[in-house]
């Protein structure tokens, strides 16, 4: 018997410490009937009928509002207007690659190398530029 009742009183302090900290953490508009104070004061003060009070009354349920909200991608607001976002960000990322591929277009042109490149320099310029990259010092 004093097993058993020591049993029953670890098994009642452990849900006691379970209640407690679940009514401490929930959300204040899911607490119904008390203020969440006084749902703990309840919890401590009447351990068994406290616990059974806060499971069947105090604890509300999740928040309907948002279960009742959309369910489907196409009838919630803040997705269709997402959509509307990522259009314009796609056609803005077209317009930008156009333009990074007339730019490159431009720079590697068909007609010849772009200026400032070694072959569009003059002889005694490209001569030198040549002679520094490799190091070689015999014209200076």
């Amino acid at each position: 018997m004093p097993r058993l009742l020591l049993g029953l009183a670890v098994i009642v302090v452990v849900v006691t410490i379970y209640a407690v900290v679940d009514c401490a953490m929930m959300a204040s508009d899911r607490v119904r009937g008390l203020p969440k104070p006084v749902w703990i004061v309840v919890i401590i003060v009447l351990p068994v009928i406290g616990i059974v009070l806060w499971f069947l009354i105090g604890r509300g349920r999740k928040n309907t509002a948002v279960a009742a909200g959309p369910r489907a991608p196409d009838d919630d607001p803040a997705f269709l207007g997402r959509l509307g976002r990522d259009a314009e960000q796609d056609d803005r990322i077209r317009r930008l690659e156009e333009e990074l591929a007339a730019l490159d277009s431009e720079s590697t042109d068909p007609d010849g190398p772009a200026p400032g490149h070694p072959d569009t320099l003059p002889d005694d310029q490209a001569d030198h530029g040549a002679d520094r990259q490799d190091g070689d010092s015999r014209d200076r």
